[in-house]
């Protein structure tokens, strides 16, 4: 069992170290992205053959349990044929008697073997899984810093453009966009009140002229 188990050490090991070990130029998070859904993958994988091995040892269990009926079955035939002198059935029932103690004895040997290896199994299995959990919490962690990283980079580039891409306005250059076209308002507004003061005054004028 120990030769099931190291297959499917290194079968994951291999697995992963292939991803990681790819050349293709990608991000931290897309690299632990794919690592985790290989690992994910090879656990599922490891889980069926858990179950598969859960299922081989109720199947050691059922032929035990045939074993032992036929045993004890064999034993009350010896004996009776041996009560009754026939020597061809008490040999045969003693062939069948050694056979099936012999069986039952591999059996019983098996399904001890069997139920330790399931054991060891469904520890390593659940060292995966917490692994494979630890891995999430890692991705989580990372992905929460890459959008702090995100939300700080495009803060700074509109707090101080200077240090970096000039895309996004800074707050002091929005203030002075907004005070240049206050400024030209107000410019525009005082020429147009001059204007119509002037119109008033020369319609005042001409009025005055009329009536003289």
């Amino acid at each position: 069992m120990n030769s099931l188990w190291n297959r499917l050490k290194y079968t994951v090991q291999a697995d992963l170290h292939t991803v990681l070990d790819k050349k293709e130029s990608k991000n931290p998070i897309a690299m632990l992205n794919q690592y985790i859904k290989e690992a994910e993958k090879q656990t599922e994988s490891v889980g069926k053959l858990l179950e598969r091995q859960g299922k081989l040892k109720v199947a050691l269990e059922k032929e035990y349990a045939e074993a032992e009926a036929m045993l004890e079955k064999r034993r009350h035939q010896l004996e009776l044929a041996t009560s009754t002198g026939e020597e061809d059935l008490v040999a045969f029932a003693s062939d069948e008697v050694r056979a099936y103690e012999t069986r039952a004895a591999e059996i019983a040997h098996s399904i001890t073997e069997s139920a330790n290896e399931m054991t060891a199994l469904e520890r390593k299995f659940e060292e995966m899984k917490h692994k494979v959990k630890d891995m999430k919490v890692r991705q989580l962690q990372l992905m929460g810093k890459e959008n702090v990283t995100r939300a700080h980079r495009r803060m700074d580039k509109f707090i101080s453009p200077e240090n970096g891409d000039k895309q996004v306005s800074s707050v002091e250059e929005m203030n002075a966009y907004i005070e240049n076209l206050g400024g030209k308002i107000n410019r525009e507004y005082e020429t147009s009140s001059m204007e119509r003061r002037l119109e008033l005054l020369q319609k005042n004028a001409t009025t005055k002229a009329e009536i003289v």
